[in-house]
This record gives C-alpha cells, sequence and structure tokens, in this order.
C-alpha cells in the first residue's frame, strides 16, 4: 500500500479493508493520529471524538461476514451544524456552544446504518453565514495548501479535514456555495444537491429554502458514494422529494456544456479564466460539445440571493433569545435579557444579517426588497430552464479566484462576492458540483481552483459524469 491509510479514498479504503490488507480499526487510527497532529494548526476539527470500539468492532464483523455497504468503517468528518445524539452541535457559535444535541440528522442515521464512523465535528462560519471560516466563534481554519490563507467557507471545517487527509471524506451543508466554494479552494470534490433529495432534518437552519447537505470528498465517485447513502424521502422533511417528480434525465457519455461567457468578461482573474478555458478544451476534445447560452437574469443573481438569505436568517435564528433556546444573559430588565442574549450569544457577521433580514421582512420594505428578491428568483429558475433545452450542464468558474488570504476581504460586500457564481444553484434549487480544475500560482505557493457546473433538477448523474471526465482530462 503505496498511500497512508488516512490518504486513501472511500474507493480504496473500502477495496482494502475487503481484502484484508486494512482492518476498521487500522484506518481509524490513522484518520484520528493524523487529525490530532495537524488539528492545532488547521483548527479544522471543534471537537475530535473519541474512537467508538463498539461500532469499529460491528463495522470489522460486516465487512468479515462479506455483506457490508462501501461506507462500512470508513472514518468521515461531520460540519458543525449536523447533529450526532449526544455530541455538542453548537454551529460554531457562543449562542449553542452547550447544546449536546438528542438525536441524529437523518443523514447520520442513514451513514450509521451503512456503519460510517464519524472522526468529529468540524469547524465552519457561524451558523453558516461566511465564505472563509473567518467568522467561526472558535477561530479560523486554516487551508492545508498554505495556512496564511483560508480554505473557504461555510464548510471549511470539513474541506480542510478532507484536504488535509484528517478524514476520509466529510459532510457540509450548502445555501449559497458553502460546499462547492471551500471544496475548490482546497483541491476537492463538493456536491450541492437537487433541493429536497436529501432530508435537512437535523441540520441547524440558515436559510431553508436554500440549506441543502452534500459531500465533500477526494474524487467524484467518492462524492456519488456519500450522496447514494444519504439521499432519499424523510417522512421528517416535508420538503423531499420522491424520484420522478421531475423528468427522469438519463445522462449520456457525451454532454452538451453550455457556457455563459458574457457573464465571465470580468471579475475573473486570468489564470483562473485561462485554467476554465483550457479545461472546456479538453472537454471539447473529449468528445463534449460546447454551447454559448445567455442567463442575464444572474447578474442580479447575488443581490437576490442576499436580499432571501438574511431574511430566512432572521426567521430561522429568532428562536435563539436566551429565553427558549440558546445562550443565556441575565439583565435588569426582560428587554435586557434579549439584546445581552442575543448580542453575547451572535458574532458580527451574524447580527449582521439577522439585521438586515429582518429590515427587507418589515413593513413597508418587504415589497420593495424581499418580494422583488422572490420573484426574480423566479425568473432566474425559467432562464436555466431554458437554457437547459440546449444542453446538459452549465459551466463557470467555481470561484473568480484561488484562495485568499485571511483579513484579505475584511469588507462584507467583498466576501458576499466569492459566492457569485455558486448562489444561482441555490437559489433554483438546481444541483452543482465543483470539482478541480488546476492550479495557480499566487506568492510562491500553489494553490487549487475548481471548475463548477449546475444541472437540471435531479440531473445528479449528469453532474458525474462531467465531473469524472475533468477528472480524467487533468
Amino acid at each position: 500500500m503505496s498511500k497512508r491509510p488516512n490518504e486513501l479514498t472511500i474507493e480504496e479504503a473500502a477495496s482494502l479493508l475487503r481484502t484484508r490488507e486494512l482492518t476498521v480499526r487500522e484506518l481509524w487510527d490513522a484518520c484520528a493520529a493524523a487529525a490530532e497532529a495537524r488539528n492545532p494548526e488547521l483548527n479544522a476539527y471543534l471537537e475530535i471524538f473519541d474512537a467508538d470500539d463498539s461500532a469499529i468492532a460491528s463495522a470489522q464483523e460486516r465487512i468479515n461476514a462479506g455483506d457490508a455497504p462501501l461506507l462500512c468503517g470508513i472514518p468521515l468528518a461531520i460540519k458543525d451544524n449536523i447533529l450526532i445524539e449526544g455530541h455538542i452541535a453548537s454551529a460554531a457559535s457562543k449562542m449553542l456552544e452547550n447544546y449536546r444535541a438528542t438525536y441524529d440528522a437523518t443523514v447520520i442515521r442513514k451513514l450509521k446504518e451503512a456503519g460510517a464512523l464519524f472522526v468529529g465535528r468540524t469547524n465552519m462560519d457561524e451558523f453558516a453565514m461566511g465564505s472563509s471560516t473567518e467568522h467561526s466563534a472558535y477561530g479560523p481554519t486554516r487551508n492545508p495548501y498554505d495556512t496564511a490563507r483560508v480554505p473557504g467557507g461555510s464548510s471549511g471545517g470539513s474541506a480542510a479535514a478532507v484536504a488535509a487527509h484528517l478524514c476520509i471524506a466529510a459532510l457540509g451543508t450548502d445555501t449559497g456555495g458553502s460546499i462547492r466554494q471551500p471544496a475548490a479552494l482546497t483541491g476537492l470534490v463538493g456536491l450541492k444537491p437537487t433541493y429536497g433529495a436529501v432530508s435537512r432534518s437535523g441540520a441547524i437552519a440558515m436559510g431553508s429554502s436554500l440549506d441543502q447537505i452534500g459531500p465533500l470528498a477526494k474524487t467524484t465517485d467518492d462524492a456519488r458514494i456519500l450522496y447514494d447513502a444519504i439521499r432519499g424521502i424523510d417522512p421528517l422533511d416535508s420538503t423531499t422529494i420522491p424520484d420522478d417528480l421531475y423528468p427522469v434525465r438519463v445522462a449520456t457519455e457525451k454532454l452538451a456544456i453550455g457556457v455563459p461567457r458574457h457573464l465571465l468578461e470580468t471579475g475573473v482573474d486570468a489564470d483562473v479564466r485561462a485554467a476554465f478555458d483550457a479545461t472546456l478544451a479538453e472537454l471539447e476534445s473529449a468528445g463534449h460539445a460546447l454551447v454559448d447560452i445567455e442567463l442575464p437574469t444572474s447578474l442580479h443573481a447575488l443581490a437576490a440571493y442576499y436580499v432571501l438569505m438574511p431574511a430566512e436568517v432572521s426567521a430561522n435564528l429568532a428562536r435563539l433569545d436566551g429565553i427558549r433556546y440558546g445562550h443565556a444573559a441575565r439583565g435588569k430588565t426582560l428587554l435586557d435579557d434579549y439584546l445581552l442574549s442575543r448580542t453575547e450569544g451572535f458574532g458580527e457577521e451574524t447580527r449582521r444579517r439577522i439585521l438586515l433580514g429582518t429590515f427587507v421582512l418589515s413593513s413597508g420594505y418587504i415589497d420593495a426588497y424581499y418580494r422583488k428578491a422572490d420573484a426574480a428568483r423566479g425568473v432566474l429558475r425559467r432562464e436555466y430552464e431554458e437554457a437547459f433545452e440546449s444542453c446538459d450542464v452549465v459551466a463557470f468558474p467555481t470561484t473568480t479566484s484561488p484562495a485568499f488570504l485571511f483579513g484579505e476581504k475584511s469588507d462584507p460586500i467583498s466576501m458576499y462576492l466569492e459566492d457569485i457564481f455558486t448562489v444561482t444553484a441555490n437559489l433554483t434549487g438546481m444541483p452543482a458540483v465543483s470539482v478541480p480544475m488546476d492550479t495557480v500560482e499566487r506568492e510562491g505557493k500553489i494553490l487549487p481552483v475548481g471548475i463548477h457546473f449546475t444541472a437540471p433538477h435531479q440531473a445528479e448523474q449528469s453532474l458525474f459524469v462531467v465531473a469524472s471526465a475533468v477528472e480524467k482530462a487533468r
């Protein structure tokens, strides 16, 4: 075995476990040791769990019996806003620092049934609000490629844990790019599934019409394995969807790739654009077709997102008031209790989005902002549906630049612009994937960049086909 056990993919580890070249205990110990060694430097994990001897033994028994899913015995990292029974789930916030989950999220239940193991809970931007993991109440996570740079966010802890081989794969959540953007900045595959394809039960809500749980993995095949394990209808989440809700699209091996070139003329770093164009050329050489498309409303997607998302944040976090839930501070009056609890419990970015969301939902402004943004969302969805009449997937660079330095985007607007190519998939509910396409150099450091594909609802298979094609072309 040329790789260390913690450096394996899901497929590689599963194969070695079944040929008895590796035991579940050896795989667990390798991941746990790597996590303990590098976490002080990276701060990818907020908590590294003790070994669950019974779960490790049970996984080994299932593998020995020859009747175990591929994820059996595979150590995974879980974002800190996904509930694991008996463990803290703080969403990287002081508001929930003492909250211990009393039940498993549906995705965790499914992974436990598959025999997966959990290394720990990963750092994130507080309540998933950020694109750099600088907004955690417990300190930032650092990018394994250059610790002076961010790993992206809000699932930056999960991304750093996988990229640094502190686990085999991980789960994150994606509200406007929070899986795909950190995947691009750390050289991983990140999938945002179709809205409703994966249950949100047991995930701490940020934007309920936008959030989706998805995988961060070392390869497209690994992302597919994790996605297949967690997807499906859940009676605990009424927004989950049946397989036949949307027209069935059978992915062909040769796809038509839509390219909205009019959206790429400004704002993308020259070397990132060159890598994007080169990757498209390689896909075309491999037999895929490139189709020029127009998505005019995408110019306004980011503005619409930053109206709709804060509105949902304001509603979802209203329950965390120090009276019903969350950090409780006591003042002289009941109003003081509310003010102190929320001021002490929430970080600056979270408070900013709550205030913005409350404003756009307030009387006199809901028509001017929220309803117009919601209407723009509908137009955007229709534009994508029309584009998919001539193509199978739509391609963008995942980000305009590689990982940036800590503090480089201290202005909130510059940070929000990180999501410019990723928010449309959340606004439309369509699935999207980021896959590594190349590397670029910044200040002597070689940094990964990703290419992003969006597909029609429930056409994840097309995403896996095109992502695999990119991997083969590299």
